[in-house]
């Protein structure tokens, strides 16, 4: 007897699978972008995608943590980030004062920094019902405040082994570059390995329904609103070891940026959906047309007017598209 049945399903394209992700259009625009600047830029290709890795490293290092606190839903976002870079890094090569033998130490003084942080924003938006925008925004000049006054004007470096290791690279990758790509890995097990990543999810798409279907909704929030501060803490202390000492400014760029490469990365504006690979893709895509731009020889007003506008598109065709996964 012979089966008449036929297969009318068409076999699987892993292009087409691949291209229908939204995170590869973040690689894709990096990679127009790195071939374009390439052509333009004096130096070698090599070097240039160095220099991507590194400093991309930062952008996407607090964009992890951005991305968890953007995937609980609407009106949740951390803008405190900026200066809990800032007062972590203060602190730690203030505490470390340049000795070698309290490297260690100093990255837990960061990390404890971040966590603090991360406490009294989540108090905030918790026990005083502060909205979440809000709350971390002002909770980020307390944050600065505390920079400043203990920071006196004094520019301390960091001990030489950490600003090595900091600068450093094997293989042809940063170090730096290193520590963010396992931050993405272990964002990505969270999301998607684990339950803790399907109860932030589910508090992303349904607030009320998570709440109802038993997930703890409160402690999911503490942990998130924890780990941005602790990226943040993390971000501001290998900076200031990569550019030899903290200063005031040195995480005023990364408010906007933490949600660029969020959105640009193709998770959803709206939460409940994240794209952990993008994080990176947008951000070498970010450092690239500051890159381009820089070696077509436009001024700096020019350079930061395109670049946010940019942004803006993006985001606005982000938010029409919704970037469902």
């Amino acid at each position: 007897m012979t089966d008449n049945t036929s297969s009318t399903e068409e076999p699987l394209n892993p292009v087409r699978i691949l291209f229908s992700k939204p995170w590869i259009w973040a690689f894709v625009a990096a990679a127009l972008t790195f071939a374009a600047t390439s052509l333009v830029a004096g130096s070698g290709a090599g070097s240039l995608f160095y220099a991507a890795l590194t400093f991309a490293a930062f952008s996407a290092i607090v964009g992890i943590g951005q991305m968890l606190v953007i995937t609980l839903g609407p009106g949740n976002v951390d803008l405190s980030i900026p200066a809990s870079m800032t007062l972590s890094a203060t602190l730690a090569l203030k505490f470390m004062d340049s000795e070698t033998a309290l490297i260690v130490p100093g990255l837990l003084v960061a990390i404890g920094v971040g966590i603090g942080c991360g406490l009294v924003n989540f108090a905030l938006i918790l026990l005083l019902r502060i909205p979440p925008i809000i709350a971390t925004l002002s909770a980020s000049f307390l944050y600065q405040s505390l920079a400043i006054w203990s920071n006196r004007g004094l520019r301390i470096k960091p001990p030489e082994p950490l600003a090595d290791f900091a600068t450093g690279g094997a293989l042809g990758i940063p170090n730096v570059a290193v520590i963010g790509i396992l931050l993405a890995i272990c964002a990505w097990v969270l999301l998607e390995r684990s339950i803790a990543g399907r109860w932030i999810s589910a508090i992303g798409q349904n607030l009320r329904a998570a709440r109802l279907s038993g997930v703890p909704v409160n402690a999911v929030r503490f942990g998130v609103y924890v780990n941005s501060a602790v990226c943040a803490a993390l971000a501001g202390f290998l900076l200031a070891s990569f550019s030899g000492g903290a200063n005031l400014n040195m995480g005023t760029e990364y408010m906007l940026m933490s949600i660029a490469v969020v959105v640009i990365g193709g998770s959803s504006i709206g939460g409940g959906n994240s794209n952990v690979p993008g994080i990176w893709g947008a951000a070498l895509f970010m450092f690239l047309i500051v890159s381009m731009l820089n070696s077509y020889g436009l001024g700096a007003g020019v350079r930061l007017i395109l670049t946010g506008l940019v942004i803006v598109g993006v985001v606005a065709l982000a938010s029409r598209k919704g970037y469902d996964v």
